[in-house]
């Protein structure tokens, strides 16, 4: 339960760095702790609480936490230099290839929304391990 916390955490942090926390971004928050099993009022609590950061085990639900992280950084298409730094920060932290993000998010670019399909951003990551 402490990893799911440590992810919402993340995600916290992620949509406070412009000290404007939207609507759109805590209902995405909210979306992914009704995913993760944690309740709303759980949830909630960690908008004041510290959890420290534990990253998922496996590669995949780093990269699937690292996906989230990006359509949070995206929902409001309002990307900032905190933000990207954030997550790249973040990335490091989770093991992941600076490599395979970096070009996630420049090809963010090319998509509506600026979301990455979940298929093209596995292919990105294999592509990278290979």
């Amino acid at each position: 339960m402490n990893e799911k916390l440590s992810l919402l955490t993340e995600l916290i942090k992620l949509a406070n760095c412009d000290k404007k926390l939207r609507e759109k971004e805590y209902d995405f928050i909210m979306i992914i702790a009704e995913r993760l099993g944690v309740d709303k009022v759980t949830c909630d609590r960690l908008f004041a609480e510290y959890i420290e950061f534990t990253p998922p085990k496996s590669e995949f639900d780093r990269i699937l936490q690292f996906h989230r992280l990006v359509l949070l950084m995206n929902i409001d298409q309002d990307a900032n230099e905190k933000e990207l730094n954030f997550i790249k920060n973040l990335e490091i932290r989770m093991g992941l290839s600076p490599l395979a993000t970096n070009q996630v998010l420049t090809e963010m670019h090319n998509y509506p929304g600026k979301i990455v399909p979940s298929e093209r951003l596995i292919q990105i990551f294999k592509e990278q391990y290979n």
